[in-house]
């Protein structure tokens, strides 16, 4: 087959992740007010705090009307009264498409609440055209399958072609509406051909449309080539990048990226992996390795090929875990504060999360300085967007040091395997969270990066090019 290429625009977007029902304060179980609740403009103040931390894409989660926490859906083709309305949703549109911000929705495409109208159909008619939409399962009351064993999420029959109409269709209504992609949920349970099929009707009549394939495992490139997807959620990469520093095993982190770009190389240009160090359904990565290893594991995911996503509230340092209960994914999609700046202040009123203590541990940096820590490295991928397509070369590795080599490779061209090679680097150097004295002053494009992670003690970075230093922390 012959695969595309990610829309151009894709090599230089960078992301920020929000999970609207919860950063926007809308109740997830209990009730609502009645109506319509115009909660969605809440993001609007947010939306220059993204543009200045280095990010020009907001990646939405649900904003469907939904049963509860956004991912039942009860109408792909109505935004969640407890948002707003479509009115909100083209205010959203526009304001960030002024300054420049691409937007990215969330498509909950295999499965629906088990309260949507065809479910209700289908169980009160077995042979109903309604029936016939979802999977089927006979251990199942009902006699409708569920996604991962929740009872509130029916499955979809992806074999059927009023699935594959109802969902292209919704894809191309909100890109209509002025989107600029869609991340597909789930869609490691959707049979590949299904998707195939369905992203080739969106992508031409959307050829600048971007594709986001939610696989957690396997090979990440054959899944993009056989289904058309533009993109795969890098999750093997993700686990390594904060394991690595939890554990101070960097050897996870050259297993992990020699996989990982031998994954690119499979089918070089054809499909722009999605990094992450948190999202949604995981711990904050300040929980799993604190606030000055969070950093650390930004600048690698700043430095790494592939299409960066930061997740909001981690550029404060948020800390938070999943648990494993009703409710349990709440404290990880909190409510954002009415400005950024309460969320640096931490003021004890607002709901983001409080200023750092005084007798808190050295590790919790201030919020203020996690943002400008994420600013600087944002400026730095933005300084050399070649970092999306680079090959990556590991140098050298002296028990828990490693240093690797980033040099362009322009996408569709062959790229190097992360494999161990050539002669030592220099020490680190420079102080903790500083860009290189240099770093004020013109200096020519780099054509190659060195990153060094020392895991030695306390856990330390440094990013350079030839001239010299240009983050240490």
């Amino acid at each position: 087959m012959v695969k595309r290429q990610p829309p151009a625009w894709a090599s230089t977007a960078i992301w920020y992740s929000v999970y609207p029902l919860g950063a926007c304060g809308a109740p997830i179980r209990d009730a609502d007010g009645p109506g319509v609740q115009h909660r969605l403009p809440r993001l609007l103040p947010w939306l220059d705090h993204i543009v200045a931390l280095g990010a020009n894409g907001l990646a939405l989660g649900p904003v469907w009307r939904s049963q509860t926490h956004g991912y039942d859906i009860l109408d792909h083709d109505s935004i969640d009264p407890r948002l707003g309305d479509e009115s909100d949703f083209d205010e959203l549109v526009e304001a960030c498409h002024r300054r420049g911000v691409r937007v990215l929705l969330d498509g909950v495409f295999n499965h629906v609440s088990s309260l949507h109208p065809d479910v209700q159909a289908a169980r009160l008619d077995p042979g109903s055209p309604a029936s016939r939409l979802f999977r089927h399962d006979p251990t199942r009351p009902d006699g409708l399958s569920r996604f991962e064993g929740h009872d509130g999420l029916v499955e979809y029959d992806h074999s059927h072609p009023a699935v594959a109409d109802r969902v292209a269709s919704t894809m191309l209504h909100w890109l209509g509406r002025g989107a600029d992609g869609w991340r597909l949920d789930a869609a490691y349970r959707v049979p590949r051909p299904f998707w195939a099929s369905v992203l080739a009707r969106v992508q031409a009549e959307y050829p600048q449309c971007l594709t986001v394939a939610e696989v957690l495992h396997g090979n990440y490139a054959g899944f993009a080539w056989e289904t058309g997807a533009d993109s795969v959620t890098a999750y093997e990469l993700w686990k390594a990048l904060w394991s690595s520093l939890h554990d101070h095993n960097p050897h996870e982190l050259v297993w992990a990226a020699h996989r990982y770009v031998a994954g690119l190389a499979e089918h070089p240009g054809s499909f722009l992996p999605w990094t992450f160090v948190g999202n949604h359904d995981v711990n904050r990565i300040a929980s799993q390795v604190g606030r000055h290893d969070a950093v650390v594991a930004t600048a690698l995911l700043a430095t790494l090929p592939g299409m960066p996503a930061i997740y909001y509230g981690d550029e404060f340092g948020w800390k938070a875990e999943k648990q494993e209960r009703l409710g349990g994914d709440d404290a990880i999609r909190p409510a954002l504060p009415v400005t950024p700046d309460l969320a640096i202040s931490g003021a004890p009123d607002e709901p983001g999360r409080p200023a750092v203590r005084e007798d808190a541990p050295a590790d919790d940096l201030p919020a203020a300085e996690v943002v400008r820590q994420h600013q600087l490295l944002f400026g730095l991928r933005r300084r050399y967007p070649w970092l999306t397509w680079a090959d990556v070369t590991v140098i050298r590795q002296n028990g828990k040091r490693l240093t690797w080599r980033l040099t362009p490779a322009e996408p569709g061209q062959p790229r190097g395997e992360a494999g161990a090679a050539g002669a030592p680097t220099g020490q680190p150097s420079g102080e903790p969270g500083q860009p290189s004295a240099e770093s004020g002053k013109p200096r020519a494009q780099a054509t190659a990066l060195e990153v060094t992670l020392d895991a030695t003690d306390r856990i330390r970075i440094q990013i350079s090019d030839d001239a010299g230093v240009l983050f240490s922390f």
